[in-house]
């Protein structure tokens, strides 16, 4: 006869923490020093953007008459162009209305591509066919080409830049959602909520979608630095908003004659900006998927 044992009772030697999968990623992102000075760019950018009127030293319309192409001074700190604008103070209010184009224009092209590509992937068939086929021949163009088609067809100003730019996204985020729904509508788990009646809505929106976020997320960062340049690009050929928006494409525009009378710093500052932009999105971006890729983890 064997006497009935106590049961064994852990002794817990270390306090253990458990970790939700944000804070997790958030751990991850905070240790990559390309996210944090590439994020941290951004978020300068984002709060130079929402604080323009109390961070710009001058009325970026206002022309300040004695002092008509000037260069770098005290009073300005990048210098004037030829109507005695500041160079800072425009490239600060740019700022807001690039970072409105990029954002505006890459979330419009998201939705519609991820739609697009739940549909195409999902369902499959003539669905898909037609869907593909159809960013096959946006595909076609060049983006900067197809965003002028677009500008010329709808005419110049700032929300059919919006509209240009969201057209070319719309293809390519069609395509990653559909290669991630391909494979997930394959998964035991998809086929057990559908075999247990769950509609096609609700398996795309709350079993499908997810999946595919994390790609999502990573070329949406990217393509907004992609759109900041090609909006601008847009209005440096005079087909975006009017000229005297302080836009930073309209300020590359109106410093071409200056270029040539050796004035640099019309040109010089507001490309860097554009150039410093696109690169701390395409970084971030690449940041991003270092750590949400679980194949690229270490």
């Amino acid at each position: 006869m064997t006497l009935p044992t106590e049961p064994v009772i852990p002794v817990v030697t270390e306090k253990s923490t458990i970790r939700s999968p944000g804070r997790d990623f958030l751990h991850a992102l905070v240790r990559n020093p390309l996210a944090l000075v590439s994020g941290g760019f951004v978020l300068l950018l984002l709060l130079v953007a929402i604080f323009a009127p109390w961070l710009a030293p001058w009325d970026p319309m206002e022309p300040d008459w004695m002092a008509l192409s000037s260069p770098p001074s005290a009073a300005h700190w990048m210098g004037t162009d030829d109507l005695g604008r500041d160079v800072l103070s425009r490239i600060i209010y740019g700022a807001r209305i690039s970072l409105y184009i990029g954002v505006l224009s890459v979330t419009l092209g998201m939705l519609v591509g991820i739609f697009l590509g739940l549909l195409a992937g999902y369902y499959g068939r003539w669905i898909d066919m037609l869907i593909m086929r159809a960013s096959d021949v946006l595909f076609a163009f060049p983006g900067m080409l197809l965003a002028i088609a677009v500008v010329a067809i709808l005419g110049p100003g700032l929300n059919n830049v919006i509209i240009a730019v969201a057209v070319f996204s719309v293809p390519v985020f069609a395509r990653i959602v559909r290669a991630s729904t391909l494979s997930l509508k394959q998964a035991a788990y998809v086929e057990a909520v559908r075999c247990a009646g769950a509609p096609d809505r609700v398996i795309l929106l709350r079993h499908i979608l997810p999946g595919t976020l994390s790609s999502v997320i990573v070329y949406f960062t990217m393509r907004i630095g992609t759109s900041i340049l090609t909006a601008a690009g847009l209005s440096f050929i005079g087909l975006g908003p009017e000229p005297d928006v302080p836009e930073w494409g309209n300020i590359l525009a109106m410093s071409r004659n200056m270029m040539m009378a050796g004035l640099w710093h019309v040109s010089v500052f507001p490309g860097l900006a554009i150039f410093i932009t696109v690169l701390a999105f395409n970084l971030l971006g690449d940041a991003l998927r270092d750590t949400l890729d679980p194949k690229l983890k270490s």
